[in-house]
């Protein structure tokens, strides 16, 4: 730092030492903020996974964390049947694992029976290695069910999620109540067998079950069942394909509603995904709503009446993403309570072609080669070849050193800021990019 800004720091702390703690008060905080530093700058694995393990018990708060890993740079994986532990714990890459023990539904018993068989014998090759292996009194069908949910057999090759739910006959038995049964009675012929007179030469081999065809579940479908078993949503968010829109378009996080009176008289704007909704009838006959909207961090519940219930209804859907405009103000004749009073309601999925007047794309100087401008020029290519609605194009170079910063518009090429073209301008060393 700036020795101008570590003055202005040493000073405020200075001062505030004369009133808030006495010296040894001070000097244990001081020594566990430098200890908790020096792990997350040079342990960040290690340590972000320890803070996961101890607020396992705090959703909220695992959400804020894992955040805090994405901006770091560690990856946070869900879990997994070969390389989990019953907590969270880093892998040989340097990647958080999520751990068995947060699953809903596998219990302690089942995890310690999975980590000591993987230890003992090796990593499980498939489901049906699984169910031959483990105690299978411990872990039970409503903990192979979580573990499939969570995508903790996403290790198995050739079977997706959707296959362990799937049945193919009128027997309603799903293949993954299949391979249970197939280990159960494998187990029971491996017991038997020993105790034969003749060994194991005498047990017949039972044949593993057919694993069904079927379709795979879309992403939503796969997050809306990881968060009911871990609470959480693990391998993405429903609101990824939306990031853009909620950093470009939105002024406020919905976290912020929790306290209404510091947003008064604001102009709001907020993203997110519908989790719940209900329409109702009041005492008096009058229809009236009230909708969960949650974004990556929080959820809030908002409340539609009257007029603004009739021409808002329609968007009171669980799963829509929804964009809100509104104000905080005084409720009508109740001048000591605060309420945010919608002014709009508008479809994420429609949000970008509407609101984008151009795409900016933002450079150093030194980015500025031909090598650059030579893929650049691919990729605007193959960008004009897509049949969607297009915006004009902008660049914005800059050099930090002079502090200068010239915006140059395209006057004839247009392009359309789909998610696969901003991800490829991402990937560019130095790129950035701005919707306007």
């Amino acid at each position: 730092l700036a020795a101008d800004k570590l003055e202005k720091i040493w000073t405020d702390w200075e001062a505030f030492a004369q009133y808030a703690f006495n010296k040894s008060h001070s000097t244990c905080y001081a020594l566990v903020a430098y200890q908790t530093a020096y792990l997350k700058a040079n342990y960040p694995g290690e340590y972000m996974a320890s803070v996961l393990t101890h607020n396992l018990n705090n959703m909220e708060k695992v959400t804020f964390f894992m955040e805090e890993c994405k901006r770091i740079g560690v990856p946070v994986l869900g879990p997994d049947i070969n390389e989990s532990q019953y907590h969270f714990a880093v892998n040989k890459k340097g990647a958080i694992r999520f751990g068995l023990g947060a699953v809903k539904g596998v219990g302690e018993g089942a995890v310690v029976a999975i980590v000591d068989e993987r230890m003992l014998n090796g990593p499980f090759v498939s489901v049906f290695d699984l169910t031959r292996r483990i105690n299978l009194r411990a872990a039970n069908k409503k903990a192979f069910e979580s573990l499939a949910y969570a995508g903790g057999f996403d290790s198995f090759p050739d079977v997706h999620r959707a296959q362990y739910f799937h049945s193919e006959n009128s027997d309603n038995i799903n293949f993954l109540e299949k391979a249970i049964r197939y280990g159960t009675n494998f187990q029971v012929s491996k017991n038997s067998s020993q105790q034969s007179l003749f060994g194991e030469a005498s047990g017949v081999e039972e044949p593993e079950p057919n694993v069904p065809a079927c379709e795979p579940w879309g992403s939503l479908e796969k997050l809306k069942y990881e968060r009911e078993v871990v609470g959480i949503y693990i391998s993405g968010h429903p609101l990824d394909n939306y990031r853009l829109e909620l950093t470009s378009f939105c002024n406020t996080a919905i976290a912020d509603f929790q306290d209404l009176a510091k947003l008064k008289g604001k102009e709001l704007a907020v993203g997110g995904i519908v989790t719940a909704a209900q329409h109702r009838v009041s005492k008096m006959g009058k229809p009236f709503g009230s909708f969960m909207l949650e974004d990556y961090l929080s959820t809030f519940e908002f409340m539609v009446f009257g007029e603004d219930y009739v021409k808002f209804k329609a968007f009171l859907v669980q799963g829509f993403f929804l964009y809100i405009k509104g104000k905080v103000q005084e409720r009508y004749m109740q001048p000591d309570k605060l309420e945010f009073k919608i002014s709009s309601m508008e479809l994420l999925t429609e949000l970008r072609d509407k609101m984008t007047k151009n795409l900016t794309i933002q450079m150093p100087l030194s980015a500025l080669t031909n090598d650059f401008i030579d893929k650049l020029t691919g990729l605007m290519k193959e960008n004009a070849s897509e049949g969607q609605s297009k915006v004009p194009l902008r660049f914005s170079v800059y050099d930090k050193e002079e502090n200068i910063d010239i915006v140059m518009p395209s006057k004839k090429m247009k392009v359309n800021p789909s998610n696969e073209f901003l991800a490829v301008l991402t990937r560019m060393p130095g790129i950035g990019y701005k919707l306007n």
